[in-house]
This record gives C-alpha cells, sequence and structure tokens, in this order.
C-alpha cells in the first residue's frame, strides 16, 4: 500500500487559519529488513500515492528528502532500516498573489533570508475573501523592484515557513530561495527554531517557570477557536516554555518560548492553566479575570484595553541556523508602542495599590 501524499497540490491539505506556524508535513519511513537494494527515487515513487518520478527528484535535487538525517542524490540506493524523510513542499495558501505597495519594516535581508518585524493588524497571507493587503502582498512587490524580470505570471515561491496572528506583533523569517525554503521548514519541523515571545496574561503565576504539555486542535463546538487537551486524545501535541518576568498583581509579564507552533499555541496553552492573555477576545481575556469589584478598577482595565486594543503578545526573538553560512543567527525587537504603554500602566497600578 502506497503512503499518503506530500506531494498534493499547494490548495489541499492546507489549514487556513491564521496563526498556524508549522506548514510543512512530513511523510518517514524505516526501510524493512528484507528491502533489495533500489534507487531512491524509485523506491519513494513506488511507497507515496500520486507521487511522479519528476515531482520526487525535484524534491531530492532541492534538500526536502533526507536518509539517516542527511541530503543524498536520487540514486542513493537505499539500505535496510536507513530512516527516510520526505518534507512537504507545499504551501499555506492557493489564492493568486496580487503585488502590492506597503511598507516593510525589514529588520535583516541577505540573499537568502528576509526578517520582518510584522505591526499588529497585518494578515501574514491571503486566503479566500481576503486576497490583498496582506503581508505576502507587500513582499511581491518588494521582490519585483529587486529584479524587473519578475511579473505577476513567475513571481518566485515567497518562502513562507511560519505565520503569525494577525493581531501578534513581532519578528517573522521569510526564505528568498527554495533551499532556504527548505532548510528553514525543517528546522521549524524538528524545533531547533529559537522563538520567544514576551505576553501579558491574567492571574499571578504561580510558578516561576515551567512547561505546558499538552494536544492543541479545534474546539469540539466552536470550531473557529482551539483548546487543549491531554495527550494522546485529541489534536497535535504542543509545547510552550514558560518564565515569569514580571508580576504586577493581577497580571503577570510572563516570557514563552514555543518548543512546537501550533495554531494560537501560547494563547490556548496560558488559558488552560487559568492565565489567558490579557485582551485575548477569542479566549476570554477580554473581560477582568483577576481584581476587584470595585466601578474604578473596572475603568482602569477599560483604559488598559483601550490602550491595548488586541491579545497583548509579541514575537520578540527568533533564532535559527542560517541557510546558507550554517552558523547560528538571533534576531531581536523592541516591545511595541501599545505593550510598553500597557506595561507601565499596570506598573503604575500595582505600585499604586502595593500589590505587586
Amino acid at each position: 500500500m502506497k503512503d499518503t501524499n506530500v506531494f498534493n497540490d499547494p490548495e489541499e491539505n492546507v489549514d487556513g487559519v491564521e496563526g498556524a506556524e508549522e506548514l510543512y508535513e512530513r511523510f518517514s519511513l524505516t526501510v524493512d529488513k528484507g528491502q533489495e537494494p533500489m534507487r531512491l527515487d524509485k523506491f519513494l515513487v513506488a511507497r507515496i500515492e500520486n507521487a511522479s518520478r519528476n515531482k520526487v527528484q525535484q524534491s531530492i535535487e532541492s534538500g526536502r528528502v533526507t536518509v539517516n538525517g542527511k541530503t543524498v542524490q536520487a540514486n542513493h540506493k537505499i539500505k535496510p532500516g536507513e530512516e527516510i524523510i520526505v518534507y512537504s513542499d507545499k504551501e499555506m495558501h492557493g489564492e493568486e498573489i496580487i503585488p502590492e505597495q506597503m511598507p516593510l519594516n525589514i529588520v535583516f535581508e541577505d540573499d537568502d533570508i528576509l526578517i520582518i518585524n510584522k505591526p499588529v493588524g497585518l494578515v501574514v497571507h491571503p486566503a479566500s475573501g481576503n486576497p490583498r493587503g496582506t503581508l505576502i502582498n507587500g513582499v511581491a512587490w518588494y521582490l519585483q523592484q529587486q529584479n524587473s524580470n519578475i511579473s505577476a505570471d513567475n513571481l518566485p515561491r515567497f518562502g513562507l515557513v511560519h505565520r503569525i496572528d494577525k493581531n501578534t506583533s513581532g519578528l517573522m523569517v521569510l526564505a528568498k530561495t527554495e533551499k532556504a525554503v527548505t532548510s528553514l521548514a525543517k528546522e521549524f519541523f524538528d524545533h531547533t527554531i529559537h522563538r520567544q515571545y514576551v505576553a501579558l496574561v491574567w492571574g499571578d503565576v504561580a510558578e516561576d517557570e515551567g512547561t505546558i504539555r499538552k494536544h492543541i486542535g479545534r474546539h469540539q463546538r466552536f470550531r473557529k477557536i482551539f483548546d487543549a487537551y491531554p495527550d494522546g486524545e485529541v489534536g497535535k501535541d504542543a509545547v510552550t516554555h514558560y518564565k515569569v518576568l514580571e508580576r504586577l498583581g493581577y497580571v503577570t509579564i510572563v516570557q514563552c518560548e514555543l518548543e512546537t507552533g501550533r495554531t494560537h499555541q501560547i494563547r490556548v496553552h496560558m488559558k488552560s492553566i487559568g492565565h489567558p492573555l490579557f485582551n485575548d477576545e477569542l479566549y476570554g481575556g477580554d473581560r477582568i479575570v483577576k481584581g476587584t469589584v470595585f466601578t474604578k478598577y473596572k475603568q482602569f482595565v477599560d483604559n488598559c484595553f483601550a490602550i491595548c486594543p488586541r491579545h497583548a503578545l509579541h514575537a520578540k526573538t527568533i533564532g535559527f541556523i542560517h541557510p546558507r553560512t550554517r552558523k547560528e543567527v538571533v534576531f531581536n525587537s523592541e516591545m511595541p508602542e501599545d505593550m510598553t504603554k500597557l506595561f507601565e500602566k499596570w506598573r503604575g497600578y500595582a505600585k499604586t495599590k502595593n500589590i505587586q
């Protein structure tokens, strides 16, 4: 029997929910003990549903196939016990990309990658009913200015190996070449990308640091949101490491480091331990969760919601092995103005009420 197809068209099997970060699935197997020597490309064509020889060879050439963790040639003769991994080349959107001029906050750029500091309110990629005004539309226009030979009909792959929510601010990495796409996609899948977020959450987090290990999957009643489930039941495994940065009485500033990259992972995980993100309307943070019943306190919280009218989450740091140099690179960003003002507002309240 052939195995699951990883060479589907881009439109297939793509989670359209904004925020999903891990976009590249993989097919993996260990060669059976009784397997006769065979060319790698022929072996994969026989094992993967709808896989053509040409597509398999292209994947091998671009580095999306590894044998025992290393890239090889299409004529590699497989041996019993070898572990073969094929990374999918699917893209996250099937919509036409319309180049569109817009300001881009480019933190770093070279021939292989772009590091962009995404502002609040900017959707990452086109989707049904939302073909324009996204980050990828802007990147398409930007790349056209670099290369006059690029037209709307032959725009290159945009290397979007992860994404962050519309109302989350912070750093994203985009690949400018197919080899960079492959390299970064592997790092995201293998959980070797270093990603740190800063968030304001409701309540006084009990432990100074900890790890949340709960599966994340769609909510069983409300399909537009996600929920945390015990391991092995529903959803996919998800791991978030958190550390308290500052306690402000009824709220806490935390640093979250992602080991996996599931949709809404930090938002769902923090809610699951009783600390939803401040002003997160999807997960219950847009109301008073901790504090007093006094009218003045309610007014204070409403003022805080007005200062930061979105969930208080910022992608502050991203680090990875550079696709070309193979050296580790780390990029940091400043906290956005709305969250900085929000923190100061809560610091002032906590100091006045002596609740720190």
